[in-house]
């Protein structure tokens, strides 16, 4: 019945039905826990708890894609596949959907492992989250299937199901998602998976890899996954020439609105796989395959008026409200207007018929007004001048195009500072997570995020608000229970382990992002020591600059704050740098500034900046004369290679620099 109902979307039973067979089931299991099995629909709940997720080199590089913008390119396609193999060959066409890639490992018919793309190279284990996803067997149906094979394919979540889940956010006064990939990919990684199966996930399938022979071609793997108890979408088609594939393409142009999925082009593969194999990849893409890229949708919509968004730092964004329109797939309500400068560029006035469109299929944007329609009399938009939150005189940075708020006791840059301090490159609290922090906010509980550690359970059990939507339509109640008290609390407790680099960042800083605190804390070793450091000392480290330091110096210089930091302190908090056990005695790397870019083969590049730091380099994000290398992957931005270039600074490779260090070592 659940396969019937998620992949088939054809239910032979009512709802009621299949919720009094599941309940069944769950006393069974109660019943008889010798019989308990992993892969049980009742476990399509979730519930386990995951701290940190692993990293899994996959099996195959997962390769990004060529992409193709007009037919002319797709028939060049064609041409190259023609020139390059001497046989007859047919394509197989597939809607791309606009989600999250995963790899999905079966043995003996059972899931065992799902690991996110990561960098195409490795990704991250998150197993428990996509056991929860309903429509992804857990257990495969037949018999006809490899020992073990890899079957890859995107994690989506409907639009419909997307745009209910952020009424819910906005009900429970949390930050929406811009779009259904971003909600999807933040759901993968949460740790909890019992939260992960409330958000409505779905997973399309589409590419089989495995080494046991057993079928020939791309298509006939797909029908295969179909009969496994796979959702392989049903646009899925054969094309014996390129003017099958191109019809296909502009046929789902138009029907692809209809979906319930968000896409955003066609793949074109060669279907069979000796072709497939013959042709190869080049180190960034098969050459057998093809992604042919729909041009952003647009829309024309009335502009109803404007909102002011401050953010953690106190910086302003204009927001617009619009007339909603569907765009792509989704209903688009509103746009960032980003700041001021934008706003006078484009002219705006209220009741001004704007155009709207998707930037990459993704975020809206107003492009341009249509200024037949504009109303007589109708005045430019002016800027505010108060903060739309506590009014206090907004001040604007003269380098920058943006507003900000200097009042640091505004509730948005109160909550918005707690919730840099809780997230995962940060604190790590990911249990505060899913308006938590609103909640604990508004009741009193918290007013700063020194404040985390001095909450008891009697304190927030039970703890309850009622949220309404925007338009007062709506009501939610929000309430701590038990399991999430202890969570919460857990997480707080075992923050303080983080190590100092996370602390320092943690504290939110203005212009003290993760690097600099990394470096910051490698120099420096102790918050004492930042905290008594002249600006001349400051300036003398490798990447902290003039403004960075007077940053610096007036945070610890602000009473409030070191207040703050001293109750953290006494809460248990790392402020100093631990010697690791693993650093070795020698530091080759010593005094060298190393810039990492692109993606490699052996390593992330996070492991590649972490052997650096270990062997006592330092990284930076940007080339100056005192660089010593540029460590060049794939995908390395041409503007660093350039400057590296015009500076004589030496650009190696992957290999060359695991060399360096082999050498040194």
């Amino acid at each position: 019945h659940n396969y019937k109902y998620y992949v088939l979307a054809n239910p032979t039973i009512t709802d009621y039905q299949f919720d009094m067979l599941l309940k069944e089931l769950e006393q069974l299991e109660q019943q008889f826990p010798e019989f308990d099995d992993p892969n049980s629909p009742t476990k399509k709940v979730g519930g386990s708890i995951t701290k940190t997720f692993t990293h899994y080199t996959h099996s195959k590089p997962m390769l990004s894609l060529s992409n193709a913008y007009s037919m002319g390119e797709i028939r060049a396609f064609d041409e190259r596949i023609k020139r390059s193999i001497n046989s007859t060959y047919s394509y197989v066409c597939e809607l791309k959907f606009d989600g999250v890639a995963i790899a999905l490992h079966y043995e003996k018919g059972a899931l065992i492992r799902g690991v996110t793309r990561g960098d195409g190279i490795g990704g991250d284990v998150v197993t428990e989250n996509i056991r929860t996803i309903r429509s992804l067997p857990l257990k495969l149906r037949g018999t006809d299937h490899p020992e073990y094979f890899e079957i890859r394919g995107e994690v989506v979540m409907p639009v419909d199901a997307f745009q209910a889940f952020n009424e819910k956010r906005i009900l429970n006064n949390e930050q929406p998602f811009a779009n259904p990939r971003n909600a999807t990919a933040g759901s993968l990684k949460l740790q909890e998976s019992s939260t992960v199966a409330k958000r409505p996930l779905d997973c399309l399938l589409y590419a089989v890899v495995t080494e046991e022979p057993g079928f020939t071609s791309h298509y006939e793997s797909m029908q295969h996954a179909k009969k496994w108890g796979f959702k392989v979408h049903e646009s899925i088609k054969r094309c014996s020439t390129i003017e099958n594939v191109i019809a296909f393409i502009n046929d789902w142009e138009i029907k692809r609105a209809t979906l319930p999925f968000d896409t955003d082009g066609v793949v074109v593969k060669i279907d069979d796989f000796s072709l497939q194999s013959a042709l190869g990849n080049t180190s960034k893409s098969p050459r057998w395959a093809i992604a042919y890229k729909y041009p952003a949708e647009k829309a024309i919509t009335r502009l109803l008026s404007v909102d002011y968004q401050v953010g953690r730092t106190g910086s302003v964004t204009p927001v617009a409200n619009l007339s909603p329109v569907t765009l792509a797939g989704t209903v688009v309500k509103r746009a960032s207007l980003h700041n001021e400068d934008i706003m006078k560029k484009l002219d705006l006035r209220i009741n001004d018929s704007v155009y709207v469109e998707k930037g990459g299929e993704i975020i809206p944007k107003i492009t341009g007004v249509e200024l037949s329609l504009r109303p007589a009399n109708s005045k430019p938009i002016p800027f505010i001048t108060k903060c739309s939150e506590c009014n206090t005189e907004l001040l604007k940075d003269p380098d920058k195009a943006n507003h900000y708020c200097p009042n640091e006791a505004c509730p948005p840059r109160i909550k918005g500072a707690i919730e840099h301090f809780i997230s995962r490159k940060a604190m790590d609290i990911r249990s505060l997570g899913e308006g938590k922090v609103e909640l604990l906010f508004d009741k009193g509980i918290i007013s700063n995020v020194a404040d985390l550690y001095s909450i008891a359970y009697h304190d927030i059990i039970n703890l309850e608000k009622a949220y309404s939507s925007p338009d007062g339509s709506k009501i939610r109640v929000v309430k701590l229970k038990e399991k999430s008290v202890n969570n919460i609390l857990d997480g707080i407790e075992q923050s303080k382990q983080r190590p100092f680099e996370a602390v320092l960042f943690a504290l939110g800083i203005r212009h003290v992002g993760e690097t600099t605190a990394k470096i910051l804390a490698m120099h420096f070793k102790s918050i004492d020591n930042i905290i008594h450091a002249s600006t001349e000392t400051l300036t003398a480290v490798s990447e902290i600059g003039e403004v960075i330091a007077q940053s610096i110096i007036a945070f610890f210089a602000d009473e409030q704050y070191m207040q703050i930091v001293n109750r953290l302190r006494n809460a248990g908090l790392n402020f100093e740098k631990k010697m690791e056990e693993e650093q070795p005695e020698t530091k080759p790397l010593l005094d060298m500034t190393i810039v990492v870019s692109g993606t490699f083969v052996n390593f992330s590049r996070e492991e590649i900046q972490s052997t650096i730091e270990r062997l006592g380099g330092k990284n930076v994000s940007s080339i100056s004369k005192n660089t010593t290398y540029l460590v060049a992957g794939n995908k390395t931005g041409p503007a660093k290679m350039e400057k590296a270039k015009t500076l004589g600074v030496p650009i190696i490779s992957e290999d060359q620099f695991i060399k360096i260090i082999n050498d040194a070592t």
